[in-house]
């Protein structure tokens, strides 16, 4: 059986001191890192995305000086800025597969995203053959929540490891959370992302 790990947005924009910080951003950072350290060997494909918005324009309405923080937003990750950069804390040398998304326009999944070859991640995961995919990174309230709800919609067994997820809200992300395992994907800490997928779920979700 085939897994994948797949790394969503860990950028600096996103982490403490950014456009868009979410607390414990750097810690998810920290985490994974950590997780990769001692697991890489167990993914057969690791993904990272990234947020890569445009520098003119307003990215068909996702950037906005009045921004109302559900459909609009400060200008965060234009390419090729720092703040489009993985976090430094996030040591991305074993992953697979680079993505890239909202290239002008909106985009919260990473399977919205390509890589430079033109790859996107529902095809990567259907060439390896991935049933199981353990999903990290930020914000779990939303582009977490949409890439792992595109991956549940591909047919891949999703599990959503809570302490490596940061959210914007309290309660968003708990919500976030809950519509997840509602829809077939299990919660549970990194400690037992190496473990089969019927691994007990976390004690409860991360913000």
């Amino acid at each position: 059986m085939s897994r994948a790990l797949l790394i969503v947005d860990v950028q600096n924009d996103f982490t403490e001191g950014g456009a868009l910080a979410v607390a414990g951003g750097d810690a998810v950072a920290r985490g994974i890192t950590a997780l990769l350290r001692d697991h890489a060997a167990d993914y057969d494909v690791i993904v990272a995305s990234r947020d890569w918005h445009d520098a003119t324009g307003d990215n068909g309405g996702h950037f906005s000086d009045a921004p109302d923080y559900v459909d609009s937003w400060p200008v965060h990750c234009v390419a090729g800025t720092t703040g489009a950069d993985y976090d430094p804390l996030l040591d991305t040398a074993a992953v697979t597969h680079y993505v890239r998304k909202g290239q002008g326009r909106p985009a919260y999944s990473m399977f919205e995203g390509v890589t430079e070859a033109g790859e996107n991640v529902a095809g990567i995961l259907s060439a390896h053959s991935v049933l199981t995919a353990d999903v990290v990174g930020i914000a779990t309230d939303h582009c977490v929540r949409a890439s792992a709800s595109d991956a549940i919609a591909h047919g891949v067994h999703v599990r959503i490891l809570t302490d490596l997820v940061a959210g914007v809200g309290a309660e968003s992300s708990a919500a976030a959370l809950a519509e997840l395992a509602h829809a077939g994907a299990e919660l549970l800490s990194s400690g037992a992302a190496p473990s089969a997928p019927s691994a007990a779920p976390a004690d409860g979700p991360a913000e």
